[in-house]
């Protein structure tokens, strides 16, 4: 199974992430900005194909293994199409999840993290153009929930759109 999980910067990626594949079998989260720091030098929007076509490769590198997924960044409409047909031919089940906390909750410092000036800018920009509302899977507004929560919750509806 693979999971892409979208979000703003600051909406709980990485943490649930990693909840994540602490609560599935034999799971690996690739994040995607890990992939960026090779070439950091790079501007940013002239990166995001090449590090989301690296994140690619690695995933169906561990899906081949065996191991279930869980693949983190934000990701816009157009990221969409290319990573649904670059994993269909996995043959696994791919499922879409979007974390969308309310703007104010973005833009607050949360945990250890603290937010620069260009991450709040970042952050605006994603709630501005639709980022975190891809028309693709199912937005969760976890707000209010824990990752713990964030990550049971988004087990829970996977589950029940097996059924």
């Amino acid at each position: 199974m693979i999971i892409l999980l979208n979000g703003s910067i600051n909406a709980g990626k990485t943490t649930v992430s990693k909840r994540l594949c602490e609560m599935l079998p034999r799971a690996a989260h690739v994040e995607v900005d890990s992939l960026r720091d090779f070439i950091a030098w790079m501007p940013l929007e002239e990166s995001i194909p090449i590090n989301i076509e690296a994140a690619i490769a690695v995933s169906k590198v561990f899906v081949r293994h065996g191991l279930n997924v869980v693949f983190s960044y934000p990701l816009r409409p157009e990221d969409y199409d290319v990573i649904l047909r670059e994993f269909g031919e996995l043959h696994v089940p791919v499922h879409c999840v979007t974390l969308r906390p309310r703007l104010e909750i973005s833009l607050t410092n949360r945990g250890t993290r603290q937010l620069t000036d260009w991450e709040r800018s970042r952050i605006q920009y994603h709630y501005e153009t639709r980022l975190n509302d891809p028309g693709v899977g199912f937005i969760l507004d976890n707000s209010a929930q824990s990752p713990d929560e964030t990550a049971r919750e988004i087990l829970r509806r996977i589950e029940a759109k097996n059924l």
